[in-house]
């Protein structure tokens, strides 16, 4: 029996696996995005603002995920993939302009941005795979899933409060809950979970690059919230303590990462699974940066005087956060327990009752020294002593 022909838009094996000068390009509409985001919390640092970032935080995710995934599975230097992708970074635009309205009077027009996402590349991806059914039966089962999700995003657009804040929650894990069970449709089946369909090359350099633009924002947050500042001695050292966690940050992600990336990594990453785990936790570490970013504009704008307990709450938040994600990274490559960053997450929290009693600039240096002593562990530890016990 002669097999299937491979659909022309398909990336061939074999192809350079590095990221496009275009997906570059698409990752800098991300430092708006985040930045917007952000800046959300900031203004409204309450659980309810927490659980509105979340959303729009992983609704943003999800389009930069499916928008990594095609430029991985498909060929990004034909023109109609590169279309695809400038009109998939307009949508992302949209949504971040109306990120900071969305769970008010321009909710209609962040979910318009979504849905015009998801048209163009399924518009795109399921003709242009007709030749062969079971690449094209991917497509087919992730456009399922989005008009699955569509009643609860539509509906949540038109509704208000707290049944807009449910429905957009809902319909957000379900998209990203989806793919990590291979989007199971009828009459189609699932992605099977252990099929090596990603180039595991190319996605860990799309998820270090995504990593960096984070970081970016953050150090942009540093730049903006000094520039408008009087430059007091207490705000350019908070400047500066807050540069030093950037540069904590940095090193503490790449430094792992070069470890687990080796062929090894990358072969694990080309599967279904650990594919999307990858991003997960990358989603995870991301939203680590963004708390620790908004903590920074907080503490240069007032370094004195008393902590807010949700001051607190975020400075230590944020990078107990980015370890917890560094910690599900790990484990999604070596199935065990990166027991150096466990126990930061740990240590954090058993200082927080310490830390609420010191000003925010005292508050902002203690989550460095314990990202710091982590990082100089790290880097004195041979690399067996790092892990723990097999997580699964």
């Amino acid at each position: 029996m002669t097999s299937a022909p491979l659909p022309r838009i398909l990336r061939r094996r074999g192809e350079p696996g590095y990221p496009t000068f275009l997906e570059l390009f698409f990752d800098v509409t991300y430092i708006f995005m985040l930045s917007r985001i952000a800046a959300g919390l900031a203004e409204d640092l309450t659980l309810r603002g927490a659980a509105e970032t979340a959303v729009l935080l992983m609704a943003a995710w999800w389009v930069w995920v499916l928008t990594a995934w095609l430029t991985d599975l498909f060929n990004p230097r034909l023109p109609i993939i590169q279309a695809t992708v400038l009109l998939v970074m307009f949508g992302t635009l949209v949504m971040a302009i109306a990120v900071p309205q969305a769970f008010d009077g321009y909710g209609w027009l962040f979910v318009t941005g979504y849905f015009g996402i998801h048209v163009v590349r399924d518009a795109v991806l399921i003709p242009g795979t007709r030749v062969n059914h079971p690449i094209q039966a991917r497509s087919v089962r992730v456009f399922f899933w989005f008009i699955v999700t569509a009643t609860p995003w539509v509906v949540g657009a038109l509704m208000a409060g707290t049944a807009r804040l449910a429905l957009w929650a809902v319909a957000v894990a379900v998209d990203l809950g989806s793919a990590r069970i291979g989007w199971p449709t009828p009459r189609l089946g699932r992605t099977e979970l252990a099929s090596q369909i990603f180039t595991g090359s190319h996605l860990s350099e799309r998820h270090q690059q995504i990593y960096l633009i984070a970081v970016g924002e953050l150090i942009l947050t540093i730049g903006l919230g000094l520039s408008t500042s009087d430059f007091t001695a207490a705000e350019v050292t908070s400047a500066a303590v807050a540069f030093s966690g950037g540069i904590l940050f940095l090193r503490l992600y790449f430094q792992r990462a070069q470890q687990l990336l080796a062929p090894s990594g990358l072969t694990a990453v080309e599967r279904v699974r650990p594919g999307t785990s990858t991003s997960y936790s990358h989603l995870v570490m991301v939203a680590g940066v963004l708390v620790t970013s908004m903590s920074f504009s907080l503490v240069i704008e007032r370094p004195l005087g008393p902590t807010p307990a949700a001051w607190t709450a975020v400075a230590l938040g944020g990078p107990a956060i980015f370890l917890v994600g560094s910690c599900l990274f790990d484990a999604v490559l070596t199935g065990r327990l990166l027991w150096s960053r466990a126990l930061g997450v740990v240590a954090l929290g058993a200082l927080a009752p310490a830390v609420a009693m010191l000003p925010p600039l005292g508050v902002l240096v203690v989550p460095n020294l314990v990202l710091l002593v982590i990082l100089v562990g790290e880097s004195a530890a041979p690399r067996s002593r790092l892990v723990g016990v097999p997580t699964g």
